[in-house]
């Protein structure tokens, strides 16, 4: 395959057609290992080929203004990339025969690079924390600046991983909420688990995306007007998916926190990459951050619909 990156080495190993890709990010990392294991299972799910991109970047002493021939210590840093990603193919191997591979060496740093492979992606795949060391960066700091700039969902490895488990999504009625909602419907088919759809306020008049509610309602009529918003926007996807079993959990109180608890038991958390501030709370940039930081299992984070 050709690279996206015009800076990028060839691809390594090519498989597959011109479907949309799973692609996943690798670095020898454990977590990154685990994120090739979840990767296959997704790109095995969606039928769809999975596309394994290693960042490299070449150390600045060797950095010149025009062409060179590569010197041993280049020669020697290149090894390594392909050895990571023969690894990882390895590992995606083991993981699901059945599912085409692709590879690719690309010259960047992780973030832009993953960025930029991922666009004609169907899904991005990272760990939470990388090796660093070449590569200049954990993947600690790539997972934020994926999820936060990406077009493409991101699923973040990080926790235990569990092929058993609920599938918990945040969800807070607002439009900029339902391919949050329609992703985490997908996954929780795919991998035939329960949906647990997460709706949380926490003033006393709730918070039906903006609008002013009379702070004279008690506590009671705000969660039933909270249970109709959630139900109101579950049903605009459940139509789509009814073998999926759903069950709404409302509470009043920091969303964060209820999502992290639920993540004990869970096998992914969905949540939104950006929120409608204000009143809105569930998808909020600070909480996806704090889910992601914090997730007791790996966690998919979906951009806001555009166009």
């Amino acid at each position: 395959m050709n690279s996206l990156d015009a800076g990028a080495g060839p691809a390594m190993n090519t498989e597959g057609g011109g479907a949309r890709p799973i692609v996943v990010g690798a670095d020898g990392s454990a977590s990154s290992l685990a994120a090739v294991r979840i990767a296959t299972r997704e790109a095995a799910w969606r039928h769809l080929p999975l596309r394994i991109v290693h960042a490299f970047i070449w150390p600045l002493m060797h950095v010149t203004m025009g062409p060179s021939e590569a010197g041993p210590g280049e020669g020697g840093l290149r090894h390594d990339a392909e050895r990571t990603l023969a690894e990882a193919v390895a590992v995606a191997r083991e993981t699901d025969p059945s599912v085409s591979v692709l590879t690719d060496l690309m010259t960047g740093a992780p973030s832009p690079v993953l960025l930029r492979a991922a666009r004609d992606a169907d899904l991005l795949v990272i760990g939470d924390r990388g090796l660093g060391g070449f590569t200049g960066l954990l993947v600690g700091s790539v997972a934020v600046q994926c999820t936060a700039h990406g077009r493409t969902p991101v699923l973040v490895v990080r926790g235990e991983e569990r092929m058993t488990g609920t599938v918990v999504v945040g969800a807070d009625g607002s439009p900029d909420s339902v391919p949050t909602i329609e992703a985490a419907f997908a996954e929780a088919e795919m991998r035939k688990a329960e949906l647990i759809a997460v709706h949380s306020w926490t003033r006393a008049g709730g918070h039906a995306h903006g609008e002013h509610h009379d702070h004279k309602h008690d506590s009671a009529t705000v969660a039933e007007e909270e249970g109709h918003l959630l139900e109101q926007a579950l049903a605009q996807v459940r139509k789509d998916h009814p073998d999926v079993r759903t069950r709404e959990h409302l509470v009043r109180g920091r969303p964060a926190k209820v999502l992290i608890e639920l993540s004990k038991q869970a096998q992914l958390v969905v949540v939104g990459a950006h929120g409608r501030g204000g009143l809105t709370g569930l998808l909020l940039g600070s909480v996806s951050h704090q889910v992601l930081h914090h997730a007791y299992c790996p966690v998919l984070v979906v951009p806001r619909a555009t166009g």
